[in-house]
């Protein structure tokens, strides 16, 4: 008797804060926050393949800039067991909706580790979406978002078509229309940053609270020159205390011809958005020679519609 099995390639994209503000202190541990984010055309991949057992088995390989590891190489300790997020949203999912089979799944890593840019939530939420649906659980996308806000802040943004300003611990979403594909480029440095420890030292400002909203209109409105100025990321001088790399890499940016250059997330990725893809080739280029290898010409991708399910293909053993 033959045995078919559906494979699901879905494409997990990094994302850019293009705002971060850190409001306060709360009484559970975390920060309340309010960013706006917005996906990009870097991604990992992942195959994944519903099996008889009951295992959820991962594999890691690595490609892109993260093919070759070398002293400079983003960082890119991707464990492939089950403190891999990717293993635990699954067999998260497993245990709330009561299923007894298993996963094999291929991830193709091109997203560099610790660098702000959400690879390891992208990836976790994109399984959690093709779990649902090898399962044959038919979760609706925000059951599974509530249920990712268990493993990680940020996951449940990722089951939103496009970008958004994010609220709360990270958990709150609403989509935001407007933004456009912009050129970026992204640079990361070779050491990454632990999320936990910058929050630690920074100190929250309620200020900026709304700012992501008006950020968010400039984008939209085509206000291109105000929108760049008016980035901001609370988190980049915490970032800068506790990394010389991330420093050194913003007025590396500056002198690559780059305007207002930010970190993302809680970094240790940098970028900058350009007006046209010629200047950010120019950046890209001018970082490349002054030798810095974590690299990436990538754009703003708020066209981004099911972006996790980009092919489907069934195999017959």
């Amino acid at each position: 008797m033959s045995d078919v099995s559906e494979t699901l390639c879905i494409r997990a994209p990094a994302k850019i804060n293009l705002s971060l503000g850190v409001l306060a202190r709360r009484e559970d541990g975390f920060h309340e926050i309010e960013s706006l984010m917005v996906p990009v055309t870097l991604a990992d991949t992942l195959r994944v393949r519903r099996t008889h057992g009951s295992e959820v088995t991962l594999s890691v390989t690595f490609s892109g800039a993260l093919s070759c590891e070398s002293g400079r190489t983003p960082r890119r300790d991707v464990p492939s067991d089950q403190t891999n997020l990717v293993v635990r949203a699954a067999e998260l999912l497993a245990r709330k909706a009561g299923v007894r089979m298993g996963l094999e799944i291929e991830l193709e890593k091109q997203i560099p580790s610790e660098a702000g840019l959400g690879g390891g939530s992208s990836d976790a939420a994109a399984t959690l979406w093709a779990a649902n649906r090898l399962w044959g659980i038919s979760w609706s996308n925000q059951r599974l978002a509530e249920l990712s806000a268990e493993l990680g802040s940020d996951i449940p943004w990722f089951f939103l078509d496009g970008p958004g300003i994010v609220r709360g611990r990270g958990e709150q979403f609403e989509a935001v229309n407007g933004i456009p594909s912009l050129p970026v480029v992204i640079v990361c440095p070779p050491v990454g940053l632990r999320t936990a420890e910058i929050y630690r030292r920074c100190s929250p400002d309620p200020a900026s609270r709304g700012n992501s909203e008006k950020l968010a209109q400039l984008f939209s409105q085509g206000k291109f020159r105000e929108a760049r100025t008016g980035m901001w990321n609370d988190l980049e001088f915490p970032a800068k205390q506790a990394c010389g790399d991330v420093g050194r890499l913003l007025e590396a940016l500056s002198r690559a011809g780059a305007s207002r250059p930010l970190l993302t997330g809680s970094g240790s990725a940098c970028f900058a958005i350009s007006r046209t893809l010629l200047e950010s080739r120019r950046i890209a280029a001018r970082m490349v020679a002054t030798g810095w290898t974590g690299v990436f010409q990538v754009r703003l991708a708020p066209e981004a519609k099911n972006r996790f399910l980009y092919e489907t293909r069934r195999t017959i053993k």
